[in-house]
């Protein structure tokens, strides 16, 4: 029987005390050349406005795709810039298993990423938490990062600033001026839609850390070159960084270490480092969490 799982399956089932620790052991096993998975195909329906990706992985627990419109334009209209479908297979015989809705997947295992890198590379006093954007992943962030983080403040900026005010109100955040927020913060999300840097590095405390998850094209960027090229750069991917992240590839910084060598403790940045961590997003992490919604919601099954 293949199973069609919604999105309120997924949130039914979906915690962060799982996902966190699932995808440590996923970008471990991909750090190590355990998974099979290429850079995710990108075709351009629209310029900068419209795009159709391709993510397929094949892990030892399981296999499959996830299907992934990434809309920009989507944001002026109050709809979600990224809607996805994931089809999970059985990596042994092939059996299709399930098909599921994948825009929480993909908002929760971002974060869920983030906070993991995070426990690993923020100081141990860390308290003083700053967003920069109040979209999507600014909400999922700061959910999976007060599962690693005991913040005392939290700070939000956004370009658009009743939106961030409107996050602060709901959230208990301060809303701030860009600079200000960024000034003296432990850890700091960049989680926007723009095509040129947010974030100065001349703004950065030393040890600060950062989780860049917006950018997700060649020619966008979040950080300056200070940023990057003053930081040890940590990114799930290399090869993918190296074709999709316009902030590394446009600042040439040099990438010290991928989440998964991070986690298996083969690369271990100096502990005053100031530190940045590049998201892209990768099927792997998608996949890992679909098989764990799966196993959830279909515990008698075979697969």
């Amino acid at each position: 029987m293949i199973h069609n799982f919604s999105e309120a399956d997924v949130a039914r089932v979906l915690s962060y005390e799982q996902l966190i620790p699932a995808m440590e052991r996923a970008l471990i096993a991909f750090s190590c050349g355990e998974v099979i998975q290429p850079v995710r195909t990108m075709l351009t329906v629209e310029e900068a406005q419209r795009f159709l990706a391709v993510m397929p992985a094949v892990m030892r627990e399981a296999m499959g795709a996830k299907l992934v419109c990434f809309y920009p334009k989507n944001a002026a209209a109050g709809l979600p810039t990224h809607r996805a479908s994931i089809a999970l297979f059985e990596p042994e015989s092939g059996r299709p298993l399930a098909f599921l809705d994948g825009r929480l997947i993909t908002e929760m295992r971002t974060a869920a990423v983030s906070a993991a890198v995070t426990r690993r590379l923020a100081a141990p006093a860390a308290r003083v938490l700053t967003l920069v954007g109040s979209g999507v992943q600014a909400h999922a962030h700061l959910q999976a990062l007060r599962h690693v983080c005991r913040f005392d403040e939290v700070r939000v900026w956004s370009p658009t600033p009743e939106h961030a005010q409107r996050f602060a109100a709901h959230s208990g955040a301060r809303f701030m001026d860009l600079e200000a927020a960024v000034r003296g913060a432990d850890v700091i999300v960049t989680a926007t839609s723009s095509r040129t840097p947010v974030l100065r590095g001349a703004w950065l405390k030393p040890g600060a850390h950062v989780n860049a998850v917006g950018a997700c094209l060649p020619s966008w960027r979040e950080l300056d070159d200070e940023a990057l090229l003053g930081s040890t750069l940590i990114v799930d991917s290399r090869e993918a960084a190296l074709k999709e992240s316009g902030d590394v590839i446009l600042s040439r910084a040099p990438i010290f270490a991928e989440a998964g060598e991070l986690f298996a403790g083969t690369r271990r940045p100096a502990p005053t480092a100031t530190t940045v961590f590049k998201s892209l997003g990768l099927a792997v992490e998608d996949i890992a969490t679909a098989r764990l919604v799966y196993d959830a919601l279909s515990p008698g099954s075979e697969g």
